[in-house]
């Protein structure tokens, strides 16, 4: 979880199946937030892998941004607030 704001559940599957999107949903109620990012890297390209999941989001709800940075070494997450690694 990412500033109690945003869940991100990280696989490496050959496909994302509807049983990953009902965990992360089941993630995403049970901590009540409302926005997830399902990243699979059993991909060839990367953009390809992720997939951005909403709970009971609200079209006119104030936006949280994130973006995520792939290193050599680590995953780094921006959020508003700054870096996460």
């Amino acid at each position: 979880m990412v500033e109690n704001k945003v869940v991100v559940e990280v696989k490496a599957v050959d496909s994302l199946n509807d049983i990953y999107l009902a965990q992360i949903l089941t993630y995403l109620k049970l901590s009540k937030c409302k926005l997830g990012l399902l990243i699979n890297f059993n991909v060839a390209l990367l953009k390809n892998g992720i997939k951005r999941v909403a709970n009971k989001l609200k079209l006119n709800s104030a936006r949280f941004a994130v973006n995520i940075f792939f290193t050599e070494k680590n995953i780094c997450i921006l959020t508003q607030r700054g870096f996460i690694r």
